[in-house]
């Protein structure tokens, strides 16, 4: 005489809860895993084109409209890992609101090779940051620097109107605009060589 074993519909019910559970808890890991990674350039993009955070914003063109107001601008520049001396040219500026300026920075690699690296930049107080429109700027892309050498690099800028405008930054007489240089991440390694011998001869076997 054969047995059955009586069906549970309902524990068979919370199983499949259960299951589903899983794999809705599996998929929003993997995903929030991924947006993290994927966020990163979609942050940076976001926040040069609105300003957010203290970013500066990239500008088509110069402002036509120019205010008798002035605010002060002052300079800050900073480095790490790089083996370069980087400095300001003027510790502050005078700029009327809407008025080109250009202030200057410069970079000596004080290493015996070539040396690539990308600037970052912040505002100061961050509710300029959408305010700062940069024209032109070595921030825009990587720099190589050769052994030794010492590079002026320029930024065109202007505040735009709309900052005396603004209940948050119409207040404010001061800015400051900060530049980081880094390694370049997208810069080549530098060839070992002990990876490559001169035709001949053989690198030497521990």
């Amino acid at each position: 005489m054969s047995s059955t074993v009586p069906s549970d519909p309902q524990g068979d019910a919370a199983r499949r809860r259960n299951k589903k559970v899983a794999l809705i808890c599996a998929a929003a890991f993997f995903g929030m895993v991924g947006a993290a990674y994927a966020s990163v350039p979609l942050y940076k993009a976001f926040c040069q084109l609105t300003g957010f955070d203290g970013t500066t914003k990239k500008a088509e063109k110069a402002s036509d409209v120019v205010l008798d107001r002035a605010v002060t601008i002052r300079f800050d520049a900073n480095v790490r890992d790089l083996p370069w001396t980087f400095e300001t040219k003027q510790t502050r500026q005078d700029a009327k609101i809407g008025e080109t300026k250009v202030a200057f920075f410069k970079v000596t690699n004080n290493s015996d090779k070539p040396i690539t690296g990308r600037a970052v930049f912040n505002v100061v107080p961050e509710q300029a940051g959408p305010y700062f429109q940069k024209l032109d700027c070595f921030c825009f892309s990587d720099q190589t620097v050769g052994p030794g050498q010492s590079v002026d690099m320029p930024v065109l800028y202007f505040i735009d109107p709309k900052f005396a405008e603004d209940f948050e930054t119409k207040g404010k007489q001061e800015v400051t605009l900060s530049y980081t240089f880094f390694p370049s991440t997208s810069a080549p390694a530098p060839a070992r060589a002990d990876l490559h011998p001169p035709k001949g001869k053989t690198p030497a076997k521990g």
